[in-house]
């Protein structure tokens, strides 16, 4: 291309996408903080730039009182052994003692012309006061932590450019009792807030109860007319595949625009996805809002978005403007629309719902989610990591519970990167909000059914929120509460008005375990249980057809113990009785963090002689666990069952229950097994009645494939037990053959490996699934006295961030039995985090090996780290990473 016709070429863009006059920046460092105990002075003097702050404190925001004073070190951290307990608890304090003001200087110089200057606060728990440089800026008081706000600051600014904000944060109002309840006495749910800092049966009571700026506080500059709160709509209509070239789609988008001055103002607002570009003229009355809607485009063989494990995530980036005169841009908004449609159908069979994406049934193999962090210290990068694992887990949805908030916009873009599906609670719980009887409970039922307090505000906390994120394409259902309804009026206004008027795409189910989803004709409460099951309990127990909850044990290593139990609280289980039923004793610290027994499941690998031994064996408790709940399920796939949501794959404190990776985003063994056990296309064993039986979860059939059956003794030796020619259709299990009467005679004595694979025809490995079976007695007898082991390491950096790690087992060598790879600093042998590998604890048979990759951020700080790897039967050995 010549010079002339690329400078051409670059004039003609600058006329058809306008510059866009509009900024955006957050307020996120130089914050100042103090009790209102504290401060004498008033709003407004406290705002006026030039009053003196003699004496404040830096303060965190976004964020709580409590990290303020976390960060200042006037409380210990609370995520390690009891120091909770010497944090003061707002019950017994007052509500003064976390009151506290905020202080933000900035420079911003008064707009010019008719150009606006807005004030945002994406969250503030509970009410606040909100002054600008001598000004109160809220009329009235406002309430509610999840209710934006957002105020024209133009008039208010100084005419030198130099202001000050000042907030007044009171906590909620009750705080509620922390007596060891959930959500304590229950009485938190008056508020239209977070309901776990009461305490709940995974977390102990934060004592601020999240009282804070807790979320984003941004400045945007427009020019007359303020465009938000966009709606792209995509319709796919038909039953699409992920592959090959698909019918159109259609978009369609709506938004408001705000003209706060007092001239009307006519422009053209447009919108740019795909090469299209999508106008349409309007005019903005005076001091008005405005929604307006934009003609529909048709895409043309749309790239759709699809869930993990079932297509690609494919974006689209769209850019929204609204044009002055049709020439200057006034205000923009940027947006990754997912092109896809959701949608749900009744199964007659299993009774329960089935979701429909793009017109395809996908089994749903979900995950219950509470929050990245118990205090609000919320990061991109950590959403990042912790959806990731997600992904790597095989999952394709994750439920945000209701005892905590709407996710923020930052979560749900990792959920659209790695395919995602969200089920979003609103915020009730059957717990505080009156499903039971509840001695621990404040108030009866009757007067708990009512609660929050304020219903108005809990109906504009939802329009608001549902707003804020219902662009996202993994959004994909809507519930109206954890374990019950919202009070009548809520819930009318929510599932007849609100939603469809705001969304009108998705579904919406009015709490987590209604028969409408998943029909309970079995007793109990229609989800659960919550403790570690029999193996074969989830392959021949039918349970709930679209169990919202169930799930199990989640204790890391030692290495995960250490970092949050002091040293004299790192000591084992002891297991008191008989194998069949023990009694287990724990050290207090333990019961602190909320463990739950693995009972008589670890005892089969022998009575734990220490922390370190006892996080070891815990780890094959883990993976068995896991991996059987979703082969389980998977199993039975539109027979029994059309999903089934793990409670819950992460905890946002140190807590020692149902967590795949711990607070620190180190994994244990839960992961991979469930890792395997979800795997899309998966070959599995039945402890019920030893069928070998695949599963496919893709939806194209899946052929020319050889079903690889062997069986090892604990030398290693290997016995063929059958190579055959298979193929399933799309979405279906399929039971294969039945080795019971192998089984029986190989592991009689000490137990037995039993390797499964899926080959393709030139021997590539598609699936791999590797199990331990116990001897006739359900001892692990053989385990307890296998040979050691040294396979060849070898790491080699094969990329930037990229390692692998080869594991080579001699031929005449035992199985290389559950190894654990970490990528560890050289200096202190601990691990870096977080590190994502493409499988860990892993197994290798005699005269094979098997490559695993690292992906990890490097860091000035490590520039060398190492690779440790440890089994069971292998001893701790270091490896140095080579070039490529």
């Amino acid at each position: 291309m010549t010079k002339f016709r690329y400078l051409l070429l670059l004039l003609t863009l600058v006329g058809a996408y306008p510059v866009a006059a509009q900024q955006r920046y957050e307020l996120n460092s130089g914050w100042q903080g103090l009790p209102i105990g504290k401060v004498k002075a008033t709003g407004p003097q406290l705002s006026q730039p030039g009053y003196a702050l003699t004496g404040w404190q830096p303060a965190v925001v976004p964020g709580t009182v409590l990290t303020t004073q976390l960060v200042n070190k006037q409380v210990p951290d609370p995520f390690f052994g009891m120091n909770n307990e010497r944090i003061p608890d707002i019950y017994r304090t007052g509500r003064d003692y976390y009151t506290y003001w905020f202080v933000k200087d900035f420079q911003e110089a008064a707009a010019a012309g008719d150009d606006q200057v807005w004030l945002h606060f994406r969250g503030v728990n509970y009410s606040c006061e909100v002054y600008l440089n001598g000004q109160k800026l809220n009329k009235q008081t406002h309430h509610g932590m999840f209710l934006r706000q957002a105020y024209n600051i133009t008039s208010y600014l100084a005419k030198g450019g130099r202001n000050r904000l000042a907030v007044v944060v009171y906590p909620p109002d009750p705080v509620g009792n922390p007596n060891g309840g959930q959500g304590g006495d229950g009485t938190i749910a008056r508020n239209v807030s977070i309901q776990y800092t009461a305490g709940w049966d995974w977390i102990r009571p934060i004592r601020d109860r999240n009282t804070g700026i807790w979320d984003k506080v941004t400045i945007e500059k427009t020019k007359q007319v303020n465009l938000k709160n966009p709606h792209v709509v995509t319709r796919v209509p038909g039953v699409r595949q992920p592959k090959g070239a698909q019918q159109p789609a259609t978009i369609q988008v709506t938004a408001e625009l705000e003209n706060p001055t007092a001239k009307p103002v006519a422009g053209v607002v447009q919108y740019t996805l795909g090469g299209q570009v999508v106008k349409q003229a309007v005019t903005v009355p005076a001091r008005t809002t405005r929604q307006v809607s934009l003609p529909a485009l048709t895409l043309q063989n749309p790239k759709l978005w699809w869930p993990n494990g079932y297509g690609p995530q494919n974006l689209y980036p769209l850019q929204m403007q609204f044009l002055v005169g049709g020439k200057t841009v006034s205000d923009e908004e940027n947006l990754q629309v997912g092109v896809r449609e959701i949608g749900h159908q009744w199964n007659a069979k299993t009774e329960s719902m089935q979701v429909l994406l793009n017109g395809q049934k996908v089994f749903i193999k979900g995950g219950n989610w509470i929050i990245s962090d118990a205090m609000l210290r919320f990061t991109k990068a950590r959403y990042d990591a912790e959806i990731r694992f997600h992904r790597d887990m095989n999952l394709n949805l994750i439920r945000v519970w209701g005892g905590a908030l709407v996710e923020r916009p930052e979560f749900y873009e990792a959920c659209d990167k790695y395919g995602m599906l969200l089920m979003q609670d609103f915020w009730m719980s059957g717990d505080a909000n009156g499903r039971w009887v509840d001695p621990q409970k404040l108030e009866d039922q009757y007067t708990r059914r009512k609660y929050p307090n304020d219903h108005r505000l809990f109906v504009n906390s939802v329009a608001d929120q549902v707003k804020m994120v219902r662009n996202y394409p993994s959004l994909a259902i809507w519930c109206g509460g954890n374990e019950i309804t919202p009070p009548k009026d809520i819930l009318a206004a929510m599932q007849d008005t609100l939603l469809p008027r705001l969304d009108g795409t998705r579904w919406f189910i009015p709490f987590s375990n209604a028969d409408s989803m998943s029909y309970n004709n079995l007793g109990g409460n229609g989800d659960g249980p919550y403790g570690i099951q029999p193996i074969s309990q989830f392959w021949g127990h039918r349970t709930f057809p679209f169990n919202s909850e169930v799930g199990s044990v989640g204790v890391g290593d030692m290495e995960s113990l250490e970092r949050f139990l002091p040293t004299a609280n790192q000591t084992p289980p002891r297991y008191l009785g008989p194998t069949s039923k023990p009694t287990e004793q724990v050290d207090s610290m333990w019961t602190y963090h909320t463990y739950i027994s693995y009972e008589q499941y670890l005892l089969p690998y022998g009575a734990p002689k220490t922390a370190q031994d006892f996080g070891l064996k815990a780890q094959l408790v883990n993976y068995d666990q896991y991996r059987a709940l979703m082969e389980g399920f998977s199993s039975h796939m539109w027979d029994w069952y059309t999903g089934s949501i793990i409670w819950k794959t992460q905890n946002p404190w140190t807590s020692l229950r149902g967590q795949m990776y711990d607070y620190y985003l180190d994994p244990n063994a839960c992961l991979y097994g469930l890792r395997s056990g979800s795997e899309p296309l998966h070959v599995m064993y039945n402890p019920v009645d030893s069928m070998v039986t695949l599963v496919n979860n893709s939806f194209e059939v899946k052929r020319d494939m050889m079903l690889v059956v062997d069986a090892y003794d604990m030398a290693g030796k290997k016995t063929p037990v059958t190579q055959v020619i298979v193929e399933i259709n799309p979405s279906s299990s399929k039971r294969y053959l039945p080795i019971n009467a192998l089984v029986k005679r190989l592991g009689m004595q000490q137990g037995m490996f039993l390797s499964l694979q899926l080959q393709d025809f030139d021997k590539k490995v598609i699936s791999n699934n590797f199990y331990w079976l116990p001897d006739a007695k359900g001892e692990y007898s053989g385990l307890k006295s296998m040979a050691k082991t040294a396979p060849r390491l070898t790491a080699r950096q094969a990329a930037p961030g990229k390692i692998e790690v080869t594991l080579a087992n001699p031929a005449n060598a035992p199985v290389a039995f559950f190894n654990r790879l970490s990528l560890v600093n050289p200096s202190t042998q601990k691990r870096i985090l977080p590190v994502f590998y493409s499988d860990n604890y892993v197994s290798v048979l005699p005269g094979e090996s098997k490559t695993v990759v690292l992906d990890y951020t490097p860091s000035a700080d490590v520039p060398a780290p190492q690779v440790s790897v440890e089994g069971w039967n292998v001893a701790k050995q270091l490896i140095h990473i080579t070039g490529k």
